[in-house]
């Protein structure tokens, strides 16, 4: 139960202007009650089309991390605003009728522009917390809103104000700090430097978008290690830690919140009116409109993606519905008809999205092309904005350990080593281009500057000579050497981990800096990471150690701070935004305090070893089932006949189903890195991945996560090939086939079917298998990894087509 009155009060400092209210009365009484329900309710761009607008007047239209016009994730900018110019003119075209409500346009503008090709990218939110600097936010937010204009979008949902609790949580480098203090400090710059002030202008009259702060509420306070989670916290933690960053947020007018996927107390947030209606809007008097996440009204007790009249009734005023819009618009506006929504709460959330769009001046705009700034090329990723970032990179940097390496000389010989040291995405992390921040090359950054191409122009201009070489093989011996490691792109579902700590493939560098360090040549190690992790081999073999987090396309800002000059006050000025864990165990005492960071200017010490002991035996992630050629601790490989029993598969060689089955090892990446399967056929024969406890992969069917699969089979496919998972207690049995057409013989592969193709999430939260592969033929194919994810070779749609 919420208690309102122990919530502190905020200062809503939007004026109401007489005018706005007389037009948003006389829409409220000439809207039917289709328009009504059509104006609750956001698209996703790769579900909806202008004429869906037009037909079902639908108020708001996003695109998801992996939408871009016409299915092109890799759109250029002109894409962008004429899909934008098509979206507003299907809105306010009142030649079929309606009141020609102008749409509002939604993008995860996070980091950045950071959909678009070539605009400027920031450090991930979690650098920008180490930087302690509110000014410079301000100064990146405006940066930010100027090269959203471009291409059209008026709505950006940032910024992320979560106050992380367990760096586990894929999503904690979106937050600025663990520290309430410090990320209160950062949410009205940062939403001034989006929206303007708030002093009563339309915002489009200025460069300017709407700003979403997210996710309602403590979304950084779940202890599981894994998104969407329960925070199971008392009323007074939920106040003072996640609720503090709320009253900037309010008192700078922050047009938008959206609501968080998580709970409070096994009640999702969604669905809690005490927090949303009574402490959000009654107790803090907001004043804008408050948007769901991405189909997170299904989650609710009692809801579906298709129908939740719990979520508007709870306060919600527009459904995040980005595929499931069209059969929600249809359930609401039965449930507007017979009464389980209030005409009074329709009204009330329509009346709060045109008041936003109002006082955004969306109404006398025009449309997104005519409007400033839109079309300006040279606004996106303009050399002011990078220089923002540039300075933002290096005020971001944490020093760790120096014993005297740093600065570094520029006129030296320099390696530059490491598999993150020429990798521009890596170093920009999740949410960049794609949702996941994967499957791209340094092609797709035009203008963008890596580690070690910023390294390479600081050593050139002073005179001296940098050599690449990521397995750290050198021609020249170096006077020193850099070396660049981390963690790789992910954003929510993937970036989860059991444990704070690198997965173990990504531990190659520090064979690298042992090597170099055996020859006798200085080591520096810079680190690309979202999260503090347990890193002591690396800061034990290394003279320096600096966390670079994830500094978006302005690489060079590295490069300043390395190669400092000797007479710089302080080459390093960035600070913990978080403590840095002594193990991967989480809830250790920490080896660094929030807070900590050194200058680079201290007197150099003796280093005191640390232990290299993580305190845990679990490395994995979660949503890995099968690696190297093995199951993951918590699941068995089982060869069975399609009823339900099977055979444990613990050694190789080994025989099943009398021997129609014979399972032996092959050679993927490393020696027996995957299991080969000779299946004979003569009858039903199943490969699968079984879970030692039930999984719940229900939020796995929300968007666009699938069950990734590394193959190859070695004789062609048969035509009963299935792919699927076992449901504990039934429910879900959805397969899809695999044509042959998807797996070359004799070709490595990787296949993915999105998990909504095998069941609804309420059918999906007791998954005994993850991963069944069925056939009833002759089949030769060896497996090397299963895991969830977002990329692959070849992706099945569900029914096999």
């Amino acid at each position: 139960m919420v208690h309102p009155a122990l919530w502190p009060e905020a200062v809503w400092p939007v004026a109401t202007k007489r005018d706005d209210e007389a037009r948003i009365a006389a829409l409220l009484q000439h809207m039917t009650v289709e328009e009504k329900v059509g104006q609750v309710i956001q698209a996703d761009i790769g579900s909806v089309t202008p004429d869906d607008v037009r037909r079902y007047h639908l108020g708001s239209i996003l695109n998801g991390g992996n939408s871009g016009p016409g299915g092109d994730d890799f759109a250029l900018a002109p894409k962008w605003l004429a899909l934008a110019d098509a979206f507003y003119e299907a809105s306010v075209d009142r030649s079929a009728g309606g009141s020609g409500i102008p749409i509002l346009w939604g993008i995860d503008a996070v980091h950045g522009h950071s959909n678009i090709i070539g605009a400027t990218l920031f450090p991930q939110n979690i650098g920008l917390g180490a930087m302690r600097d509110p000014a410079l936010i301000e100064r990146i937010g405006a940066a930010t809103a100027a090269e959203i204009r471009t291409t059209g979008q008026e709505w950006t949902f940032a910024p992320t104000i979560t106050v992380p609790q367990d760096y586990r949580w894929g999503r904690a480098y979106e937050g600025y700090s663990s520290n309430p203090d410090l990320v209160a400090s950062y949410v009205g710059r940062m939403i001034v430097g989006l929206q303007g002030k708030p002093d009563g202008s339309r915002i489009l009259a200025g460069p300017h978008v709407l700003a979403s702060t997210k996710h309602f509420l403590a979304d950084g306070g779940t202890f599981e290690g894994h998104d969407q989670g329960d925070a199971k916290i008392s009323e007074t933690d939920l106040r003072d830690i996640h609720g503090k960053p709320y009253l900037p947020a309010i008192g700078a007018g922050v047009a938008t919140v959206m609501t968080s996927f998580s709970s409070w107390q096994g009640q999702k947030i969604a669905g809690n009116k005490g927090l949303v209606t009574d402490v959000l809007k009654g107790r803090m008097h907001f004043g804008g409109f408050v948007v769901t996440d991405w189909n997170a009204h299904g989650q609710i007790a009692g809801c579906s993606n298709e129908s939740c009249p719990q979520a508007i009734n709870a306060g919600v005023d527009m459904y995040m519905a980005p595929d499931s819009w069209r059969p929600l618009y249809a359930s609401l506006l039965a449930q507007v008809k017979d009464g389980t929504v209030p005409m009074s709460r329709l009204d009330d959330a329509v009346a709060r999205i045109l008041r936003v769009k109002f006082r955004l001046g969306l109404f006398e705009a025009g449309k997104p092309s005519t409007r400033p700034l839109a079309g300006d090329w040279n606004v996106l990723g303009a050399a002011a904005h990078r220089a923002v970032a540039r300075e933002a990179v290096g005020k971001s940097l944490v020093l760790l350990k120096n014993s005297g390496v740093l600065p570094l000389k520029p006129q030296s010989n320099i390696l530059v080593a490491g598999d993150g040291a020429d990798d521009i995405a890596r170093q920009s992390g999740g949410w960049t281009i794609t949702w996941q921040g994967t499957g791209l090359d340094n092609s797709k950054f035009p203008g963008a500057t890596s580690l070690w191409a910023g390294i390479e122009s600081a050593v050139k201009a002073g005179g001296g000579h940098a050599e690449l070489a990521p397995d750290g093989t050198f021609k020249t011996r170096p006077d020193a050497a850099i070396v660049v490691f981390g963690e790789t792109p992910y954003a929510e579902f993937q970036g989860d981990i059991k444990s704070l700590q690198l997965r173990p493939d990504l531990r190659g560098p520090l064979e690298t800096m042992r090597r170099l360090k055996a020859q006798g040549i200085p080591v520096v190690a810079v680190m690309l990471t979202g999260r503090p992790l347990f890193v002591n081999p690396e800061l034990n073999v290394a003279d320096a150690f600096v966390v670079a987090w994830l500094p978006g396309t302005e690489g060079a800002g590295v490069a300043d701070r390395l190669f400092a000059a000797k007479t710089a006050a302080a080459p390093f000025t960035g600070k913990l935004p978080a403590a840095w864990p002594m193990t991967a165990k989480p809830g250790d005492a920490p080896l660094f305090p929030f807070g900590y960071g050194l200058s680079g200017r201290e007197a150099t010490s003796a280093w005191k070893p640390l232990s290299e002991d993580p305190g845990v035996t679990d490395a994995g992630t979660d949503g890995v089932y099968f690696a190297a050629g093995r199951p993951t601790p918590g699941f068995s490989l089982q060869i069975g006949d399609g009823t339900g029993s099977g055979t444990r598969i613990a050694t190789v060689p080994a025989q099943a189903l009398g021997g129609r089955v014979t399972v032996t090892a092959v050679d993927y990446g490393v020696q027996e890195g995957a299991r080969h399967f000779s299946l004979a056929g003569g009858g039903p024969q199943t490969i699968a991945l079984q879970a030692t406890d039930p999984l719940d992969l229900g939020r796995e069917t929300n968007g666009d996560v699938m069950l990734v699969t590394t193959l190859r089979v070695d004789r062609p496919v048969g035509a009963d090939v299935t792919l699927g998972v076992a449901c504990g207690g039934g429910g879900c049995g959805a397969t899809v086939a695999i044509p042959a057409a998807a797996l070359p013989v004799g070709s490595w592969r990787s296949i993915a079917v999105p998990f909504k193709c095998f069941g609804k999430a309420s059918e999906m939260t007791r998954i005994a298998a993850p991963f069944v592969l069925r056939t009833a033929s002759p089949l030769e194919i060896s497996v090397a990894r299963v895991s969830t994810g977002m990329v692959a070779d070849t992706v099945l749609r569900c029914g096999g087509s």
